[in-house]
């Protein structure tokens, strides 16, 4: 029923084309770039080169016995896209390897993914401890939805582990963070975290969207799980949305599954072909966003108009001393904060023509947005100050264009101010 990293194949078959053949598959031992294209391709009859699109929502059983034991779980096997589908598995199987986790659930959103887990985890007294500085809306699930249903949630910064260990109390059961932060690039030491949690019997959950396995694994750091928006870096080109959740096969594989499977907030067979494909090339694209960022955060600390840069491959960056020990690079993210406030900020915005305007990121294309009116134009202004984020505040997810253009694109409108 759940999706597992690739064995060992061992042994060739006697006929290496011979269709689902382990002759196709990437061992465990492969490199990165090698099981981010090779791992969870089953050929099928066809002996198709590229993963196909099984666009079906069930599947024929050779018989009622045979359809008993799948409903049962005593054969594995699909049974109704749902919660089982090859295009879906392959797509967990392959990200399952790159995060090195046993197993994956794939969701419809990024947002489902932290839904799932909270609600296959978690239980109504519960209580979850909560970096302050995460996307606007897994604030407003935690505050609004998950409170609703018994589930207390405490923020605190992200980068002073006595905090959190101050706010832990007998009720609480999962630590959760995303590190770097949105916006504020802000960074948490995870083996620190891991070792607070366990120590204290709780769960320590990532969202690694910002880095991806490519620059960041958070389970090698100590964490039991981690999440994706697929929808950003994963996919690399803006297309379809998406998300993920990576761990053991006791969490992720049964309870996270179950979720799953009732539930229903489900990835598209077409979607997980998408992501397949975006994963083929994730670790070139976030190798060369984060050359791009580096040199357009550079830049921006010699215009006058700029007040503060945030990116981690800066020297001065708070937390640059975990760029190398636990993140690879700096990452494609880059913030900062112009003089004027939010009427300079969108000014500066609005004087683009090259990048982008829109709160998504992780595309190839670059993109501006105002956080505070956007991402987390939804939280109380006190609440977006307690998180640092100003009216002044904009954010670029520097994309793969050349960095001249995006810096020339930007300097029109910092002219201006």
């Amino acid at each position: 029923m759940t999706s597992t990293t690739t064995t060992d194949p061992g042994p060739l078959d006697s006929d290496p084309f011979q269709p689902g053949s382990e002759r196709f598959l990437a061992g465990p031992d492969a490199g990165f770039a090698t099981r981010a294209i090779r791992i969870g391709h089953q050929r099928t009859p066809e002996n198709e080169h590229s993963e196909p699109v099984f666009a079906t929502s069930s599947f024929v059983f050779s018989s009622a016995a045979e359809a008993a034991a799948r409903f049962a779980g005593d054969v594995p096997g699909n049974i109704y896209s749902r919660f089982t589908n090859p295009t879906v598995r392959a797509f967990e199987e392959r990200l399952a390897s790159l995060e090195g986790g046993d197993c994956c659930v794939a969701t419809a959103s990024g947002m489902a993914a932290i839904l799932a887990v909270c609600m296959g985890l978690l239980k109504q007294g519960d209580r979850i401890v909560s970096s302050r500085s995460v996307f606007g809306s897994t604030t407003m699930l935690f505050n609004k939805y998950l409170a609703r249903f018994g589930i207390e949630t405490c923020f605190v910064s992200l980068s002073d582990p006595d905090a959190w260990e101050a706010a832990i109390d007998d009720r609480t059961r999962m630590l959760f963070c995303e590190t770097p932060s949105n916006p504020l690039t802000e960074m948490g030491d995870l083996a620190r975290l891991a070792e607070i949690a366990h120590r204290h019997d709780c769960l320590l959950v990532v969202d690694n969207c910002f880095c991806t396995p490519a620059l960041q694994r958070p389970l090698d750091l100590g964490a039991d799980i981690v999440v994706h928006s697929a929808t950003k870096y994963l996919d690399g080109q803006g297309r379809c949305v998406g998300g993920a959740v990576v761990g053991d096969r006791k969490r992720v594989g049964e309870e996270v599954f179950g979720v799953l499977r009732t539930a229903g907030p489900t990835m598209s067979p077409f979607n997980a072909w998408v992501f397949l494909k975006g994963l083929e090339t994730l670790e070139l694209r976030m190798l060369a966003h984060s050359e791009r960022a580096l040199r357009l955060a550079e830049w921006l600390l010699e215009q006058s108009a700029v007040e503060r840069v945030y990116y981690p491959g800066l020297a001065d960056h708070p937390q640059h001393g975990l760029v190398g020990p636990q993140q690879r690079t700096g990452g494609g993210i880059v913030s900062f904060d112009v003089r004027g406030g939010k009427q300079a900020a969108w000014d500066l915005i609005d004087a683009t023509r090259l990048i982008s305007i829109t709160a998504n990121l992780g595309d190839v294309k670059t993109t501006i947005t105002h956080p505070a009116t956007t991402t987390h134009g939804r939280l109380k202004p006190e609440e977006r100050a307690a998180s640092g984020i100003g009216d002044g505040l904009i954010r670029v997810a520097v994309g793969l264009e050349n960095i001249e253009d995006i810096q020339a694109d930007l300097a029109s409108g910092l002219a201006g101010l």
